[in-house]
């Protein structure tokens, strides 16, 4: 997917390229923290440890983390608010707790992790605890442990023995070497030796953002994430990625990317220009970055073995997919040259294009793939082709707007929140559920954008976090104990969806119930991403009905808008829901004596775009179809109502290329013509006419051209 053209992406079966379906709900498993048959590494022995209290001396903290199994202890205060804490010395993946108590043990207590020593996630609760030995299996990442303890079970404090946590490094080891490591269908990922398992995130802020929300990202779990270009601008975003703990995918850029062929399209055949200099420039940056403790593996090109269907057919275009992955393995080879110890993989959005990388791409250490609705298929296209390589998830997320079924407007219907958060959830599942071979996943998206894409996809459109935020974070650190989440929204409606008259108002529904009693505010939203074009999310006037219910005043310009629902609770959470609403002129009292009569215009387009486009189509009563004249000025058109009428109101219903200057015209006999309406500050959209006269020809005479086409009109509705 193309970050700047987020709806641009499909995830293809091999041999086909079939429509896929919504994302569906399904149950969480979390994935263990180290691989199945990794040895666990004891990661608190000799660790800083800290303590809320401790009675004396010889019973401080760090008796709980120095390997003295029975000789020593630490002890807290006689009360039951107390905690005990170690910090590991950088970020790791934690799966498992060992506690061994004293006879003063915990009853009730939180196992919990934090990235910073301050903020907590509970990833394991005990409420029935009878000393002893505690040995606890938990999943998710941190820097600090720590026991919090809630309940005593006798009436001295808490007292451990040992406190000792178990796992695997989740961070960058600088000087570690990355590698892929195993054999067929049972591969795993290393960094300094140690089990790695991406959990990621695509990145979407600037890069000079990076320092503000990075916090946010490793706080969610993730320790990886993924970028579409790498060059002289990326130090800042690594340097931000290795101080929290992250790595990162740098991605190199690759025409024709994002699925539809972004970019251009180049000849990979001939164009040994375009290679030399890629080659060049990609292994420049490689060099510069191939010792940033941030780096974890370089991805050539995106989605571009599929998007080469938008350039070539037929024969050539089977022609450019074996040079196109041909020239990703000289890449390869040429990285591998300059640094053996990162892996070099390649995206793309369809599994067709594996066979091509199998054939042409021996030296890519692993492939990829951005999957959406169909993810859980990657692993039986995987199994069909006989692969030889694991592959990582480089965007994943909710079914897109290429997969989902159309509502009664024509437009793809986007899921809900509760929809996309288990879409997240189930897409993770599939990942961690292909083991041995699936080596993770970087999701699609952590963005801030606040438009038709950014609410379709971003975890955190405007800043504000989704239902979808918090089942990433739950699939990638294990809990999102203690967390305020967003209000639900559900049931949302539209009424009239089909018919909303231009400047009036309908209706819009939904039920918003907060799971946390926080106090709501709901805004309304429309996208004219379908009407003209413009993905901005614009705040729409509207007045409370009461009972969820909203007043909401629609735009003038016709066609398909978005409409959106948005129930914010103050504590930096939001759900959002969406459905589309057809606006059409609005309606006008009495006959429409231009209904079919004859129609004619000085000039029409025969052949451009949805045309022949006559002057009897202004009169056809279809909205759908239009007149569109020449592209100069002047022009005119007319219409003949058969006799002289009486008449009331003229309607104007404008294609977007509209007149800014015109004149409406009567006459009895077609010779003689006055003037009964003129403007030069017309606008388009639609145009109300008091007209109150007799006459049998009507004329609009057009003098300025408000665009650089010609004029042209859906309706030109005469009522008396």
């Amino acid at each position: 997917m193309n970050p700047t053209t987020p709806l641009g992406v499909r995830r293809r079966t091999a041999g086909s390229l079939i429509a896929l379906g919504a994302l569906l709900a399904g149950s969480f498993t979390a994935a263990t923290a180290t691989p199945a048959g990794a040895a666990e590494t004891l990661l608190s022995q000799g660790r800083t440890a800290t303590a809320s209290s401790f009675e004396g001396g010889a019973f401080t903290a760090s008796a709980a983390v120095d390997g003295d199994l029975t000789g020593t202890r630490w002890a807290s205060g006689w009360s039951d608010d107390q905690w005990l804490q170690v910090d590991l010395g950088r970020t790791a993946e934690v799966s498992r707790v060992l506690l061994r108590w004293e006879a003063a043990y915990g009853k009730a207590y939180d196992i919990q992790l934090s990235d910073n020593g301050t903020d907590w996630r509970t990833v394991r609760s005990v409420t029935a605890g009878d000393g002893g030995t505690d040995d606890l299996t938990v999943s998710g990442s941190g820097r600090y442990v720590r026991l919090k303890g809630i309940t005593r079970a006798t009436g001295y404090g808490y007292s451990l023995w040992e406190f000792q946590v178990y796992g695997g490094d989740s961070g960058p080891a600088p000087g570690g070497a990355v590698r892929v490591t195993g054999g067929q269908g049972d591969w795993q990922l290393t960094v300094g030796g140690q089990p790695y398992t991406v959990k990621g995130v695509t990145w979407g802020p600037a890069i000079a953002d990076a320092g503000r929300y990075m916090p946010d990202v490793r706080s969610m779990g993730v320790n990886t994430i993924r970028t579409w270009g790498t060059d002289g601008g990326t130090e800042p975003l690594l340097d931000s990625a290795a101080a929290h703990g992250i790595r990162v995918i740098n991605g190199f850029w690759l025409q024709p990317g994002g699925g539809p062929g972004s970019g251009g399209c180049v000849d990979y055949v001939t164009d040994t220009a375009y290679k030399n200099n890629s080659l060049t420039e990609f292994a420049k940056w490689v060099e510069t970055y191939k010792s940033h403790p941030a780096t974890l593996m370089w991805n050539v090109g995106n989605e571009s073995v599929l998007g080469l269907q938008n350039c070539y057919g037929g024969a050539e275009l089977e022609a450019q997919r074996n040079a196109y992955t041909a020239f990703v393995n000289d890449v390869a080879k040429k990285i591998h040259s300059i640094d053996p110890d990162h892996p070099v993989t390649s995206t793309d959005a369809w599994t067709g294009a594996w066979p091509y990388y199998k054939r042409n791409a021996p030296d890519l250490d692993l492939y990829s793939m951005n999957a959406y609705g169909d993810i859980c298929g990657v692993r039986q296209d995987w199994v069909d082709g006989g692969y030889t390589k694991p592959y990582i998830i480089t965007e994943t997320g909710p079914a897109g707007e290429w997969e989902t079924p159309k509502d009664a407007n024509g437009v793809a219907e986007e899921p809900t929140d509760v929809q996309k958060a288990e879409g997240y959830t189930r897409a993770w599942n599939c990942v961690t559920g292909h083991r041995g071979v699936a080596l993770g996943a970087t999701v699609f998206h952590y963005g801030t954008e606040h438009d038709f894409g950014g609410v379709w996809f971003n975890l955190l459109p405007d800043g504000l976090k989704r239902l979808s935020y918090y089942a990433v974070k739950k699939a990638y650190s294990g809990s999102t104990a203690g967390d305020n989440t967003p209000p639900v929204i559900s049931d949302m409606t539209v009424t009239p969806a089909g018919s909303a008259p231009a400047g009036g108002e309908f209706t819009v529904r939904a039920n918003i119930a907060d799971p946390d009693g926080d106090a709501v505010t709901t805004k309304i939203f429309l996208s004219g991403n379908y009407a003209n074009g413009d993905k901005r999310l614009v705040e729409a006037p509207h007045r409370a009905l009461g009972g969820g219910a909203f007043a909401v005043t629609a735009p003038d310009r016709l066609g398909v808008w978005k409409v959106y629902v948005q129930a914010e609770d103050g504590r930096g959470n939001a759900g959002i829901e969406t459905k589309s609403v057809r606006v059409v002129a609005p309606p006008v009292s009495g006959t429409n004596l231009a209904l079919n009569r004859p129609t004619t215009a000085s000039s029409f387009q025969q052949s451009y775009g949805d045309c022949p486009c006559p002057a009897s189509h202004a009169t056809d009563g279809n909205q759908n179809t239009r007149w569109a004249s020449d592209w100069s000025d002047p022009q005119w058109i007319r219409t003949d109502l058969g006799s002289v009428r009486s008449l009331r109101t003229i309607q104007l219903v404008w294609d977007p290329a509209y007149a800014r200057s015109y004149e409406v015209q009567v006459s009895d006999d077609g010779s003689t013509w006055r003037t009964i309406h003129s403007t030069t500050s017309g606008n388009g959209d639609i145009d109300t006419v008091d007209a109150a006269t007799r006459a049998r020809y009507v004329r609009l005479q057009l003098t300025a051209r408000g665009t650089g086409w010609g004029y042209s009109l859906h309706e030109f509705g005469i009522y008396g």
